[in-house]
């Protein structure tokens, strides 16, 4: 997942202006240690955060707990930190697990789905993360599935990937729940030049592929376009080297631009001037950044990858809110430019159904009610004997 903001829209009231219930449930929710960090955002910790804001409005008290390391392969310290949390809560206690805390150490997870109401929350299977050595990534999908097949509930964050999750880690389906991401209307973004202002929000890592938009633009430098990168760079710093090479090598320093996080008022600037949202990305089991673009109906671009033409969607009368293109493929993204700057009439579609789909997009309290849902529905673990 991408999109990292927090700005809350018109049709998202706030949890103090929400009526809350006079006896709430509670819920520890176990996150990732840098979930709350801006210079590290991401469509995840954005997830995260909004809906330990917002289950309180829908009867869930949420603890949280915030768990540093480096997961999903942490350090013995790590991972004994989280046996420590996971160890001293009660039994029968309701324990929301994001999944890149919870997937790798079945070892320590599992064990306590015998005494604990487990949900887990999977954000991105963790064998899907791009450049992954293919039996590092085949131990970590094991391992899932261990965790997951433990659970007494699995979160999934878009219909494809509850349908992926479920195929692949053998799950039975009413175990699976989809509480797809939700988004804040923001006010129209004016844009630049209604062509010419490209922005592409995500970290700067492989999976999000910007080496591909970098060749596609290098591909069309004959248009007149600017491009802006908005996104993390510590995630991979070799790969955010090596993107850094490729724009010199093209010559497009002045043209394409790696800026790093962007959040609140300056991420809203970087989204008002734009004319077309470029999501590249290899793999994605929904795509944040997409509605939020569409929020403010600015169209996309964006690859035919997992959960990404889901959160494309398509407007209240049936048309698509942007162009799809295979992934990996940077003649086909160059080509797909060319029809954007090229067709008037279609930059008109396309913007006139992105502000359809803005209409249509379903807020975080939808996402909240779901989770609510799952969490009450999540089955007592059987009695131990005395």
């Amino acid at each position: 997942m991408t999109g990292p903001t927090t700005r809350r829209g018109r049709c998202s009231p706030s949890p103090a202006t929400r009526t809350v219930p006079l006896s709430l449930r509670t819920a520890h929710f176990v996150m990732p240690g840098g979930v709350d960090d801006p210079a590290a955002p991401s469509g995840g910790n954005v997830y995260d955060r909004r809906i330990r804001l917002d289950l309180p409005g829908f009867g869930w008290r949420i603890i949280p707990h915030a768990v540093p390391g480096g997961w999903p392969r942490p350090d013995g310290p790590a991972r004994d930190r989280l046996a420590r949390t996971l160890r001293d809560l009660p039994d029968d206690t309701v324990v929301l697990l994001d999944g890149l805390v919870a997937c790798g150490v079945p070892e320590t997870v599992v064990p306590e789905a015998g005494r604990l109401r487990l949900a887990v929350l999977v954000h991105l299977p963790l064998g899907d993360e791009t450049g992954l050595d293919p039996a590092v990534a085949a131990a970590l999908d094991t391992r899932e599935r261990a965790v997951l097949r433990a659970a007494g509930a699995v979160i999934a964050t878009s219909d494809w990937a509850g349908r992926r999750l479920a195929a692949h880690h053998g799950l039975a389906p009413d175990r699976v729940r989809v509480a797809a991401p939700g988004a804040d209307i923001a006010p129209l973004a004016p844009g630049t030049d209604g062509v010419s202002r490209l922005l592409c929000v995500a970290a700067v890592t492989p999976r999000k592929g910007q080496h591909r938009l970098v060749e596609a633009l290098a591909a069309v430098r004959d248009l007149p376009w600017t491009c802006e990168c908005v996104g993390g760079l510590g995630h991979d710093p070799e790969y955010a080297e090596h993107v850094r090479d490729l724009i010199a090598r093209h010559g497009l320093a002045d043209r394409l631009r790696l800026t790093g996080p962007r959040s609140g008022t300056e991420l809203d600037a970087s989204y008002a001037a734009a004319d077309l949202t470029v999501l590249p990305s290899r793999a994605e089991t929904y795509g944040m950044a997409v509605t939020e673009a569409l929020a403010r109906g600015v169209p996309v671009l964006a690859t035919d990858v997992g959960g990404l033409p889901e959160a494309v969607g398509r407007a209240p009368d049936g048309r698509i809110p942007g162009i799809l293109v295979p992934p990996e493929d940077p003649a086909a993204l160059a080509a797909a430019l060319r029809r954007w700057f090229g067709d008037a009439g279609l930059r008109r579609r396309l913007r006139a159904a992105a502000r359809g789909r803005r209409t249509a997009l379903a807020g975080w309290p939808a996402t909240a009610r779901t989770l609510a849902t799952a969490l009450h529905r999540l089955p007592h673990p059987p009695r131990r004997p005395a």
